[in-house]
């Protein structure tokens, strides 16, 4: 009698744990959504109000480079070591066809001396006219000579400073300028940050506010380089301190010199940027410029 009374008894306990399981269950992973939706509106509620009360402005600059358009003249060591590679190849080098015909017409001319010569059996060009390797060397020559190559050094552009053609031996940096508080600074050229947009966005905007003659190809889609400056005192506010500027390097694809500008603009070895930057300023640009 006591083993019926247990299993009727097991039975109806059974239905009674079944439901409180479903309903803990239910209650569990409601309060994880809750939380998981309650932290991420937080979340995004606290970078809103970090965004909204955040006293650095942030903008995007772009390192516009042009690479060199001919080649460094060498160095006294340069020249030596240049010099010796061109001896070694010349003695291992084999005897090209123009020094084999001048052998065989160095033979030609001593069997002619020597009266051991026919023409009809050794020249197979009938009637035409012989060039000799020697009257070769010297139409080269003379052609050599009348040969004027273009200048390395352009003279009217060596001392425009917003001229591409200058220095074409070394690499230019684009400096432009700019208006902070009350006083105007050379700057690489460089836009406030807006909402919606990348930071490439807002450096390639930079550029094209600059001149739509202008066309780079970025190297990167993140940031080169960071510099954060504060502001004159008398420009601060409670809700501006200073501004945080983002470096993306470009090189230019286009070097036809633009028609027109809505600033001024100036093209600068890495050598000359000390005399427009701010020491800060330069020094934060020096740590990705690479020595040409």
């Amino acid at each position: 009698m006591a083993a019926p009374c247990k299993r009727m008894a097991s039975r109806a306990v059974i239905p009674i744990l079944s439901q409180f399981r479903r309903t803990w269950s239910k209650n569990n992973v409601f309060c994880q959504g809750f939380s998981t939706s309650f932290c991420r509106q937080t979340l995004q509620t606290r970078s809103v109000i970090e965004k909204a009360t955040s006293p650095w402005r942030l903008l995007a600059a772009v390192c516009l480079q042009r690479l060199p358009v001919i080649s460094a003249k060498c160095s006294p060591i340069e020249q030596q070591f240049k010099e010796m590679l061109q001896q070694m190849e010349l003695e291992k080098s084999l005897i090209s066809d123009h020094e084999m015909r001048l052998l065989e017409d160095v033979e030609r001319l001593r069997r002619k001396q020597a009266g051991d010569y026919d023409s009809d059996e050794e020249d197979s060009r009938g009637g035409q006219e012989i060039v000799l390797s020697q009257d070769l060397e010297d139409m080269w020559e003379q052609k050599l000579k009348n040969f004027e190559p273009a200048p390395r050094v352009r003279a009217d552009a060596e001392k425009d400073l917003t001229s591409l053609e200058r220095c074409m031996a070394d690499s230019l940096l684009l400096l432009s300028e700019h208006q902070v508080g009350d006083k105007k600074l050379w700057l690489m050229p460089q836009s406030e940050w807006q909402e919606g947009e990348t930071l490439r966005q807002t450096a390639e905007r930079a550029l094209a506010s600059l001149s739509a003659d202008f066309k780079a190809t970025f190297l990167s889609n993140a940031p080169c380089g960071v510099y954060k400056y504060k502001l004159p005192k008398g420009a601060r506010t409670d809700s501006l301190i200073g501004m945080k500027v983002f470096f993306f390097k470009a090189v230019l694809s286009h070097r036809a010199p633009p028609a027109s500008t809505n600033k001024p603009f100036l093209w600068l070895k890495k050598s000359e940027l000390e005399g427009y930057l701010k020491p800060a300023y330069m020094k934060n640009v020096e740590r990705f410029l690479i020595d040409q």
